[in-house]
């Protein structure tokens, strides 16, 4: 409308004027409500023309939308291990500090393991007493075994001296049967000091490690244990958390609830502008917004980052051929815009829908002198008429409440 009107000064009115005082036409005698047309049909069309000529210069080399939202990032309050919620340490909306526990899962299976596992060490630290008690077992054996195999030794030596001095006195059967007998009390030493070496071993090896693998056991149990417990891992708010003990959370399908971590808003609003204005998207631009839940007032800008991809387009490789027809909404451009000066975020509420405008500035090149007087003339009317959209904005942002509250009837 705003166009119209300015474009109608240019055309309809100069043409009236022509009508009215040049060829002498009055209103109501010979410029008549039927004879509009026909009296003013060359201002009608200029103005026309002109007006959707206007219209695309501003929305063209000075983009608008309404699709902008401060987004701010939440995270998932999901446990490592599903189960039923036994306790609940916070409310249904409420701060908290990170590692602050949030609720906790019935952990009476881990309770269990955890006990089994300290049982596992005591039964191990008890047969390390044992082993002990076997080494000194072993040592008394292999001193009754060195006893036997010397006194068996001292008997052989006796009988082989009666024989050597006089045949007739001992059997050669006996000496033999002393010296089978001298071999079998070496094998009872040998086995004796195998016994003390296992003993030892089993001290020194094998309960040590088993030892170990309990103390494993039971550093998994208490791990498993505490994950029973659901912390926080930042520190921000919970928010809906309707939770309540009885209920069951699985780590993949139903997770626990919602966390807006401190600060994760940021200080930048995401635009998402039509396609046809990504030519004229660059970072660096000058751009104003205007919110919802900060009314009346108008927020400078200017453009960070203009993402290089158009979401719509994306795709998931699989078994299936992807058919363009398919994508049934039409993509934006996203732009990131921060505020042009330190706090201009202030008062807007993270999630808050906001409308922007972004101007296009061709001073640069009309101060680099190397333009011709038509083109110089053109891109001085590009920005000029940047002017008309930031009324635009004004407006909207005026009539933005009243609009909210009362012809919406929220």
């Amino acid at each position: 409308m705003l166009e119209l009107l300015l474009c109608s000064l240019l055309t309809i009115l100069p043409d009236y004027l022509y009508r009215r005082y040049a060829q002498g036409k009055r209103i109501g005698k010979e410029i008549t409500l039927f004879s509009v047309w026909f009296e003013l049909r060359w201002g009608i069309v200029a103005c026309l023309m002109l007006t959707v000529g206007l219209i695309t210069v501003i929305f063209y080399n000075h983009p608008a939308t309404s699709n902008v939202t401060l987004l701010f990032r939440t995270v998932p309050i999901v446990p490592e291990t599903n189960g039923r919620v036994a306790e609940i340490f916070v409310g249904l909306s409420d701060s908290i500090k990170e590692g602050d526990p949030i609720f906790r899962l019935d952990s009476s299976k881990q309770e269990a393991a955890v006990e089994t596992a300290r049982r596992k060490i005591a039964e191990v630290d008890a047969e390390f007493v044992v082993a002990k008690t076997d080494v000194v077992e072993a040592e008394g054996r292999i001193q009754e075994a060195k006893g036997a195999h010397q006194q068996a030794v001292d008997e052989l030596a006796a009988k082989q001296e009666l024989y050597r001095r006089n045949p007739g006195n001992v059997a050669f059967r006996d000496i033999e049967k002393l010296q089978v007998a001298v071999q079998g009390r070496q094998g009872a030493i040998d086995a004796a000091n195998a016994a003390k070496e296992q003993a030892a071993a089993r001290i020194s090896t094998l309960l040590p490690a088993e030892k170990a693998s309990a103390e494993a056991s039971l550093a998994q149990a208490e791990v498993d244990l505490e994950k029973t417990v659901v912390r926080a891992g930042v520190t921000g708010r919970v928010e809906q958390f309707a939770l309540r003990p009885g209920d069951i959370v699985n780590p993949l399908l139903r997770p626990a609830g919602i966390l807006i971590p401190e600060g994760s808003w940021q200080q930048t609003l995401q635009a998402g502008f039509n396609q046809l204005e990504a030519q004229v998207l660059k970072p660096g631009m000058v751009a104003e917004v205007a919110c919802v839940s900060k009314p009346w007032t108008i927020i400078p800008m200017v453009v960070t980052g203009v993402q290089n991809f158009i979401a719509a387009g994306q795709f998931r490789g699989g078994e299936q051929l992807i058919d363009p027809q398919q994508v049934t909404r039409t993509g934006t451009i996203l732009v990131f815009l921060e505020p042009l000066y330190e706090g201009g975020l202030d008062g807007v509420t993270p999630g808050s829908s906001c409308i922007a405008n972004a101007y296009t500035s061709n001073h640069d090149l009309l101060d680099s002198g190397n333009l011709g007087v038509m083109r110089r003339f053109a891109l001085h009317a590009v920005d000029t008429v940047g002017l008309v959209h930031a009324m635009l904005l004004r407006i909207q942002a005026l009539v933005m409440p009243i609009q909210s509250l009362v012809f919406s009837g929220h």
